[in-house]
Formats: C-alpha cells, sequence, structure tokens
C-alpha cells in the first residue's frame, strides 16, 4: 500500500524553485533540495523521479507565479508599447525575493548556465515560455498600425534579447541604471 504523501507538493516545489533560481540547476544537489524541502531524498525520488523532475516542476511553479504577477497584467493591458515598457520595470521587482537580493529570471539564468548542454526537455519549458512572452509582445506592438508585419517582428526580437540583457543586468546594477536602460530601449519604438 502506498505511504501518504505528508508534504503539500505546492508548497515544496515552491522551496525548490527558490533554490535552483539563487544556486542554479547544477550547483543544487539532491541534498540541498532535501534540506530546502523538508522532505527526505526517498520521498523526492518518488514523487519527482529525480533532480531534473523536480526542477521541471520548478520550471513549472515559476512559469505560473511570472503568469499571474507580470504576463496577466500584459496580456490584460490596452496600453501598447507602454505596456511593454511597465513589463519591464515589473520585471526588476519580480527578479528579486523578499529580501530583495536580486536573483534576475530563474529561465535567463538557466540558459546562461546550461546553454548548448541543456536538456531538450528543460529547453523545451524555456523555449515555450519564451515564445509566449514574444506573442505578447507582437500584440502591443501591433496596436501601433502605422507599423510594418516586418518591423514588428524585428521590435519583438529586440525587446527578447533586451529582457534578457535586462534580466542579467538586473543581478548586479542599480536601480538608476536599469531605468536608465529600459529608458533607451524604449526611445526608438
Amino acid at each position: 500500500m502506498a505511504r501518504k504523501k505528508e508534504y503539500i507538493e505546492e508548497e515544496v516545489i515552491e522551496k525548490a524553485m527558490e533554490l535552483f533560481w539563487r544556486n542554479g540547476y547544477e550547483a543544487t544537489s539532491v541534498r540541498m533540495l532535501e534540506k530546502e524541502m523538508g522532505i527526505n531524498q526517498f520521498s523526492i525520488y518518488s514523487s519527482f523521479g529525480n533532480k531534473k523532475g523536480v526542477f521541471l516542476k520548478s520550471l513549472a511553479c515559476y512559469r505560473a507565479k511570472a503568469k499571474v504577477e507580470l504576463i496577466d497584467k500584459l496580456k490584460n493591458s490596452s496600453g501598447g508599447i507602454q505596456s511593454i515598457k511597465e513589463y519591464f520595470y515589473d520585471f526588476i521587482n519580480f527578479s528579486k525575493d523578499s529580501t530583495r537580493t536580486k536573483k534576475g529570471c530563474l529561465i535567463t539564468n538557466t540558459v546562461n548556465e546550461l546553454g548548448e548542454k541543456a536538456d531538450t526537455e528543460i529547453m523545451s519549458n524555456i523555449i515555450s515560455f519564451a515564445t509566449n512572452v514574444k506573442t505578447l509582445f507582437i500584440e502591443k506592438l501591433e496596436s501601433n498600425k502605422l507599423k510594418t508585419p516586418e518591423m514588428i517582428t524585428k521590435q519583438a526580437n529586440y525587446l527578447m534579447v533586451s529582457l534578457q540583457g535586462l534580466s542579467v543586468a538586473s543581478k548586479m546594477f542599480d536601480q538608476k541604471q536599469l531605468d536608465d536602460f529600459i529608458e533607451s530601449t524604449f526611445e526608438n519604438l
């Protein structure tokens, strides 16, 4: 007979997500996950399969948090380019934890850490998330009827690369520098 879980999965995954977000995938061991999540190794393997399984659930948790705190606001906004600019500012706040530690973006951090050696399932999750954000950027850019489809695609690509740069910069630069970056990014759109 299967044992009853003595933990709430969403809570332990939230803890694991925070650990991966702070330390990265490679530097996070199963022992560290045990301690952070407050469950034993057997429970980790039984519930999630392995460290990768915990990480994939952590990415899903991150995506859900981003959806509530960032994506939905952008999706429901009717401000065109200004909506995207607000997303950039909101992202800065999202990338800090409750102690105001600068963590950047879990997605960007993972790409920077794993690069070409990233597992295909992990990369598929990351690409799906980025594609969703880019699609919303395109929708907001299309509100300007003077822009051609080619210009919109080019600007959406520019904004995606800028957002990745902002993610890395948010881990080391002060708010004034980040504000200047965001303002400069949107001057010519």
